[in-house]
């Protein structure tokens, strides 16, 4: 997908969500990939999304607070915990962009258990924690099971200046609007609204990361491309729809 096409999409209204929770205090790293390398590890009927050519893979760390069936209320205590995901960037034959989690860390067994036997998606129970020292956040991940056992991330973030308006790379990285899975012999899009992300710069102060590596992608060589911090949106989450 090239520069000029990257524009706010239209999402429909969701009548009945099935989820709803607020993704909050996330830091997005990402490092550019040839869509070769991710390719093969994408659902059928889905491809690389790309811009320019090239396509990305991200290290995305937050807070999931208040996960609730339906309309909600949030679960207490089970609905909030921390999460650490690597993700890469699909299209579908329908046109719709959306990502493809190969990991998803997190500090609730219950959520990870029911997510995998629904949905299939890669869930991992970790130890994990959220420091914030001022404008310094420290994500903190070591993966318990189902493995690699040992597994871990660690990474600050200090929080920059507000962007008034995202470049189209920003855009790219983060307007994504549902997520592509395999779940019992179909590939799924599983769509999701939210307000429009408020972002701001960040600076990368430390990194020391497994996961990407455990999730069956190259470990990063360089810096990222683009480090952002976004306070948090709350998500809504419609029924699955299988790829025709």
């Amino acid at each position: 997908m090239d520069a000029e096409e990257i524009t706010a999409e239209a999402i429909r209204p969701l009548r009945r969500p099935v989820l709803v929770q607020r993704w909050q205090d996330l830091a997005f790293l990402h490092w550019a990939v040839d869509p070769e390398v991710v390719a093969p590890l994408l659902p059928p009927g889905t491809r690389p999304d790309v811009l320019a050519g090239q396509t990305y893979v991200g290290l995305i760390a937050f807070r999931m607070v208040g996960l609730g069936l339906l309309s909600g209320p949030g679960l207490p205590y089970l609905g909030t915990f921390c999460e650490t995901n690597v993700r890469v960037y699909s299209v579908d034959t329908a046109g719709r962009r959306a990502v493809v989690f190969r990991s998803l860390d997190a500090a609730r067994l219950v959520p990870v258990l029911v997510a995998r036997a629904s949905l299939r998606l890669p869930y991992l129970w970790s130890r994990m924690r959220l420091r914030r020292d001022g404008d310094l956040l420290t994500y903190t991940c070591r993966r318990r099971w189902p493995g690699p056992r040992g597994a871990s991330s660690e990474l600050s973030v200090r929080v920059g200046a507000p962007l008034a308006e995202p470049s189209p790379l920003e855009h790219f990285l983060t307007a994504r609007w549902g997520l592509h899975t395999r779940a019992h012999g179909r590939t799924l899009h599983l769509p999701n609204v939210h307000p429009r992300w408020p972002l701001h710069r960040a600076e990368l102060v430390h990194l020391d990361d497994q996961l990407v590596r455990a999730a069956g992608l190259p470990a990063p060589a360089s810096a990222p491309v683009s480090v952002l911090y976004s306070p948090g949106v709350p998500v809504r989450f419609g029924a699955p729809a299988v790829l025709r």
